[in-house]
């Protein structure tokens, strides 16, 4: 029960790694506040997690918009008295060259996955330095720090959101705020087989050969990421702070 007592915010708690998350933090012992764009969705995780034992709350909405950014932290302060964690791990990826990306896809990319966690950030940081410290974990993305063929938009997004986690630490260490950002390469999310789906391509007969290219042998399931974002929200990490760690099985993203 590393969490008993904590406060924990994650955003797009019904993806792949989101659900793995919220789960993880729920079953640790903390009060969870999730969110994501479909109110539908959000119901019927709660459900769930009811169902084997977890309570948590939801707050649905469009995380490109600034108001429901600083919204869902003012509704978490009232519903859980407090936010001591926040999981920036809401995201999209959209696929294509420069030539291929359109302006929605741009600033998409952007809003989503970086914009909102300024907008996060600036919101939750002043209740933590209240609180005496807090703990960020940013999903960012090895196709971030070294970035990967036909993905512009996705990959500029997720650089900058390892530079913006790097400089909040820096900022806020003196705090007692500790922010991170976890960086994962191909993972079995619906998200991934999806985009197989699209493509034409069998997602399981594509998750199996993309495994046999990981030196660990398997493409990382969620739950994988989820360790690796409890681990740096912990204690156990009291020390770990401005780092992008690295979450790859050891696959390089392209070569």
């Amino acid at each position: 029960m590393r969490f008993a007592d904590k406060k924990v915010v994650v955003t797009g708690g019904t993806g792949g790694i989101g659900q793995a998350v919220v789960n993880l933090f729920a079953r640790e012992g903390a009060s969870v506040l999730f969110s994501d764009r479909s109110d539908e969705d959000c119901a019927d995780l709660c459900d769930e997690l009811r169902a084997n034992g977890l309570e948590t709350q939801y707050l649905a909405g469009d995380l490109r918009r600034k108001d429901y950014c600083e919204a869902l932290i003012k509704d978490a302060v009232a519903r859980l008295g407090g936010v001591d964690v926040l999981i920036n791990n809401a995201g999209i990826i959209p696929r294509g060259t420069i030539l291929e990306t359109t302006d929605d896809m741009w600033f998409s990319a952007l809003d989503v996955n970086l914009t909102s966690v300024f907008f996060l950030c600036r919101a939750v940081i002043p209740q933590m330095q209240l609180a005496g410290g807090g703990a960020i974990v940013n999903t960012s993305s090895t196709w971030g720090i070294y970035p990967g063929p036909g993905h512009v938009a996705y990959c500029t997004s997720k650089a900058a959101l390892a530079a913006l986690t790097k400089n909040l630490a820096r900022d806020h260490a003196g705090d007692g705020i500790r922010i991170n950002a976890v960086c994962p390469n191909e993972v079995n999310t619906p998200m991934l087989r999806t985009g197989f789906a699209r493509r034409g391509i069998d997602p399981e007969t594509a998750i199996a050969e993309l495994g046999k290219t990981v030196p660990l042998g398997h493409v990382a399931e969620p739950e994988e990421i989820a360790d690796v974002i409890g681990f740096l929200a912990s204690a156990d990490a009291r020390y770990v702070c401005g780092a992008a760690v690295e979450v790859s099985g050891a696959k390089p993203v392209y070569g």
